[in-house]
This record gives structure tokens, sequence and C-alpha cells, in this order.
């Protein structure tokens, strides 16, 4: 089973795009302040694949029912994958529970790009992977709804807060950091939770016969075993500006890209200036 260290993507000298089979997108949440647009455009730019998955919560349609937020930078998103089904990327939409609209349109085709509730991709080295958001196996989504709003509250506030905190890090020269991110990691229930959702859903990859799922959702990115089911989340594209991708050979590897190419290059030159001085 494949299950490579999360890293940072390398970027070649010429800034060709990457090549890859597939890559797998999820919890992009366009149309609200804190998804990362611009990152996720020039990840798009230096990315590319045969097939992409968007696995749900791409657009959030309960925060724009609230206010209408919908920059340049968010249609760009949508144009640049509208693009990529024209040069014949095949791109299968997998709504989530903040895009639950489109679910209403599951068959159709709009723009090349196809919606389905859940698809199931086979990888180059022949598993069949479950492809799905996850909410539908989210106690909290189904069944308590109010509970789920006021958690998508809570979780934009500290997104909010983050913003200010890590304005003042960047200033002072440090990385991002992640309150919500901790919080998953620190707080004994949410890490209950994760630990929970992530067998429930390795159980229903079981139950379909497959060999994994391919999650997002809880905006956790991994890859691991469970119990004999490959368990991957691509996480989100809110903070961890996270990916996955599937290499020719099927192997599977999470992309981390907080900070735009060419930040990545100025940064290694920097390094490379002071490790020469």
């Amino acid at each position: 089973m494949n299950e490579p260290a999360a890293k940072d993507e390398r970027v070649s000298e010429a800034h060709d795009p990457v090549r890859y089979r597939t890559l797998f997108l999820s919890d992009v949440h366009l149309g609200t302040k804190g998804c990362q647009a611009e990152l996720l455009l020039d990840f798009l730019k230096h990315n590319e694949a045969e097939q992409i998955y968007l696995v749900g919560d791409i657009i959030d349609g309960w925060r724009l029912k609230k206010g209408w937020y919908w920059p340049q930078s968010h249609n760009d998103v949508v144009q640049k994958l509208l693009r990529q089904a024209r040069k014949g990327v095949r791109i299968v939409f997998a709504p989530g529970n903040h895009d639950e609209f489109a679910r209403d349109f599951v068959g159709a085709f709009f723009g090349g790009v196809e919606v389905a509730d859940r698809a199931t991709h086979v990888t180059a080295d022949g598993k069949r992977l479950l492809v799905l958001h996850g909410d539908q196996f989210d106690v909290v989504v189904q069944h308590a709804r109010w509970l789920a709003f006021l958690g998508d509250w809570a979780y934009e506030t500290a997104l909010t807060l983050n913003r200010w905190f890590n304005k003042a890090r960047r200033w002072l020269g440090f990385p991002y950091w992640s309150l919500s991110s901790w919080a998953k990691l620190k707080v004994k229930n949410a890490v209950s939770f994760i630990g929970d959702y992530e067998v429930a859903l390795a159980d229903a990859a079981r139950r379909a016969h497959a060999d994994g799922i391919v999650c997002g959702h809880i905006h956790h990115a991994a890859i691991r075993d469970i119990d004999g089911v490959l368990y991957v989340n691509t996480g989100d594209f809110v903070e961890s500006c996270t990916a996955v991708a599937e290499h020719a050979d099927g192997r599977l590897e999470i992309l981390r890209w907080q900070a735009t190419a060419a930040e990545r290059a100025a940064h290694a030159a920097r390094g490379a200036r002071r490790a020469a001085a």
C-alpha cells in the first residue's frame, strides 16, 4: 500500500507544469473570504492531470446564501477548470454539503464537467477507489444541521482571527500557523471525531467492494491504511492548501501548496545566497 509522506511539490526550473495521471481536490470554498483562490490558480498553473476529481465543497453555497462574495479570482478558478475540460481533461464533480445544491444535477454535464454523487476511480496499478465528499458519514451534518451551521460559524470566526494573526507572523518572517488545524490535532473530541470519521469511510469502501476511498470534508489531509483499506483525504484549499495526486504508476501523494511557485523559488534563492555567504 502506498503511503508516502506529505511534502511540498517540486517546480521545474523551466516552469513547465508537472503532469500527473489524476488530481483530487476538495473543500475549496469559493464564495468565502477564507478561500485561497490565488494559490489554487497558481497550483493549477503548475500542476496538470489527465483527469481531475472535485471532491465536494468547491463552492460554498451556505456562505453565499448569507451574503454574496465572489471576487474575480474565484471566477478565474471556475474558468480555469472549464478550460481544462475543453482541452480534454476529464473532470468529475462530487458535491459536498456546502454545494449540495449541485446534487439536484447528478448525471448532468456542465461545460464538460460531470456531476456525480460518487464515482469509482481505478488507479494505474489497478486499485478501485470510491470517490465522494464524505459528509454522508458525518452524523452532525446529517442529523443536527443547526449544530453543523454553528460549527461553520465558529470555523469562519477562527479563519478571520487567523488572517489577522498571520499578517503579523508574515511581517515578522514566520510561516503560516492555523488555529483550527492545531485544534483538530490537540482537542480530544476533535481527534476522536477524525478517527471515527476515517474508520466510517474505510468501512464504506469495504462495503462497496473497493480497495480504498478518496474523500474530503474534514479539512485534514491523509493517506493511510485502515485495516487493509486505503483511506485518502484531500484536505482543503482554505488553510492547509493540499491536494492529492496520482502518479503514472498509481502512487498517491499529498501535495502542499501554501506558497506560490514564485514565492518558493525566491525563498530557495535567498537560502542559497545565505549558504554561499
